[in-house]
């Protein structure tokens, strides 16, 4: 049976109509993207649930096995070459009892939006591309998608024309750019409506995309 994750939320202030799930990278935790939401200075802000879900402690094979917040193992230090993807289904499945947790707290799905960083980027990826009900949108920071080919078959078209927010640095040491351009290309030739953003950094988020960021939350809001 899936288990149900801990997270760090920061509720809506008023009436929630809307939430954000915002999934860490590997070795960080629910804190890391805490700060962020009052940057954001969004326009529904106080009808917005922050929802940052903690990755369950698992060995990671390219750290030497070490047990770390992860949401799959990378067994290749390469990043565009083996993951475990039963962990990606595992995380994904755990995503999806977030989001009907969101539900059951009387928001819609439509008004439910999934964002990523890194490793979270992918399941971020992952499981809204294949969910079954219409979500309000995806966004993917500095992040890939190993799962590419399974998606071919296994995509949900209510989520068809879901927007999705690529942005990666230049500079990224961890997540090479061309394999995340390559995730972006992927998509749009399977007809998403996805937008590419870069940032001269490295693995990490700045302001001008914070500010991106925002833009599209707001439009989606």
């Amino acid at each position: 049976m899936t288990s149900l994750l801990t997270c760090v939320e920061i509720p809506a202030t008023s009436t929630p109509f809307y939430s954000v799930i915002w999934l860490h990278g590997l070795g960080a935790d629910g804190h890391d993207f805490e700060s962020i939401a009052p940057e954001l200075r969004l326009n529904k802000a106080a009808h917005i649930n922050f929802i940052f879900p903690n990755a369950p402690i698992q060995a990671v094979t390219i750290n030497g096995g070490m047990q770390m917040p992860s949401w799959y193992d990378i067994i290749d230090a390469s990043l565009d070459r083996e993951v475990a993807v039963d962990d990606i289904y595992t995380s994904a499945a755990q995503l999806e009892l977030l989001i009907q947790k969101e539900i059951d707290k009387g928001i819609k799905a439509k008004n439910i939006l999934l964002a990523g960083f890194s490793q979270g980027g992918v399941i971020a990826l992952h499981t809204g591309l294949r969910y079954p009900h219409k979500l309000a949108g995806i966004m993917a920071l500095s992040t890939y998608l190993p799962t590419t080919e399974q998606l071919k078959t296994e995509r949900a078209a209510i989520n068809n024309d879901t927007p999705i927010f690529m942005a990666h640095g230049t500079m990224d040491p961890v997540v090479h750019l061309p394999i995340a351009k390559q995730a972006f290309s992927d998509l749009k030739a399977m007809d998403y409506p996805v937008s590419w953003h870069e940032y001269p950094m490295q693995h990490s988020l700045c302001i001008e995309e914070i500010i991106d960021i925002s833009g599209f939350i707001n439009k989606i809001f």
